[in-house]
């Protein structure tokens, strides 16, 4: 005798969460990984190649400290190691929540489609991080 098939909202509801619930799993994979991995003990990663030709921080430079720092809850180290990427991780955080919500609800996923103002002004906030680390007053922001 067949196994009686499931409700069809059910597999459909199932079906709308699973590419939502994958990338978030990733994300918490990788973040774990990152975690279990110390990036301040030499040899777990490569050095920025930016850093190592020019000895000037890119905008990324602290990424995996901070996320490391991240990962244990460590927020004061994680925003002095990065703190863009700590915003980049707080704003994943709220789109994750919005799609796995409207994944949940039937609603489509949310675009992530800013108009090309909102990627300038993205860029020159990376831009002027990265020139305000780099100098002797944004030692504070350096990793």
């Amino acid at each position: 005798m067949p196994a009686p098939a499931a409700a069809p909202e059910q597999v459909s509801r199932a079906r709308r969460l699973a590419l939502p619930a994958f990338t978030l799993a990733s994300v918490v994979g990788a973040f774990a990984y990152v975690g279990a991995v110390d990036p301040n003990e030499p040899g777990h990663y490569p050095v920025c190649p930016l850093f190592r030709l020019t000895g000037v921080l890119c905008p990324g430079c602290g990424g995996l400290r901070s996320a490391h720092a991240f990962a244990h809850g460590d927020l004061v180290t994680a925003l002095g190691a990065n703190a863009m990427a700590v915003v980049g991780y707080f704003g994943f955080a709220v789109f994750m929540a919005l799609w796995l919500v409207r994944a949940y609800r039937g609603a489509p996923a949310p675009r992530l489609a800013p108009q090309p103002r909102y990627w300038w002004a993205i860029g020159a906030a990376a831009l002027v991080f990265s020139v305000i680390r780099n100098l002797p007053f944004g030692s504070a922001l350096a990793p």
